[in-house]
Formats: structure tokens, C-alpha cells, sequence
């Protein structure tokens, strides 16, 4: 996947949102205020950086080389993905974990409309 087509998965997911808070070196995606992904457009190479349970990203981390410990962010829980080595599947699949990880951390009356399906996507 190119930057663009991640960005594109990105606010493909329900009630996703852009920003651009850092600067314009930045972007952010979040949903309900809460940031499930970054992609830093001044990186040497396409990376974006997701949110992932610590246990999954220190395992992907030790399998592959092209999953390391995110850039200016906390090391636990956020991951870079070098896009150029991954195959989309995978980034697609860890887009989403990150997505779903932030959003199942909602406050119970945030995660219910997204459970119910009772919002329209906000893009």
C-alpha cells in the first residue's frame, strides 16, 4: 500500500476523522477524538505508525523486520510499518486492529453506536 491508500483505508473505517495537529508533516486519524493511526509524510520511507495490544507488537516486531517500534510515539504500544515491504493484507489487518483496539477503549456510550451501527460514517 502507497501513503495514499492508507489514508483511504484509514477513513474508511467508521466515524474515522483526519487532522493535521502536529503540523503539516503529520497526519492523524482518529476516532472520537482518540488517534488509532499517524503517518508521518516526512519520513525517508512510507511508514504509518498503529496502535497495537503490546504482546501482538513485540511479537510482530521479533518476526519481521518491517514492523518496528514507533517514531516519536510510545514504544509499547505503537508500531512503524514500513509499507514498502508489507503486503497490503497485513496492513489493512493491522489498520483495523488498531481501529478497533482504540475504539473498544470508548467510553460504553461511544462504543455502543459504533456496535449498534447507528452513526453515519463521518469522512
Amino acid at each position: 500500500m502507497n501513503i495514499e491508500e492508507v489514508r483511504t483505508y484509514a477513513l474508511s473505517q467508521q466515524g474515522a476523522t483526519e487532522d493535521m495537529p502536529y503540523g503539516p508533516d503529520w497526519v492523524i486519524f482518529r476516532i472520537e477524538g482518540k488517534i488509532f493511526l499517524h503517518i508521518w509524510l516526512s519520513s525517508p520511507e512510507p511508514t504509518c505508525a498503529v496502535k497495537l495490544p503490546p504482546e501482538e507488537g513485540d511479537r510482530l516486531r521479533e518476526e519481521t523486520s518491517f514492523i518496528r517500534p514507533a517514531y516519536h510515539l510510545n514504544k509499547r504500544h505503537w508500531n512503524d510499518l514500513y509499507l514498502d515491504h508489507m503486503d497490503d493484507d497485513t496492513v489493512r489487518r493491522l489498520i483495523q486492529t488498531s481501529y478497533h483496539l482504540v475504539r473498544s477503549h470508548l467510553p460504553r456510550r461511544l462504543r455502543e453506536k459504533y456496535e449498534k451501527g447507528s452513526i453515519d460514517c463521518v469522512r
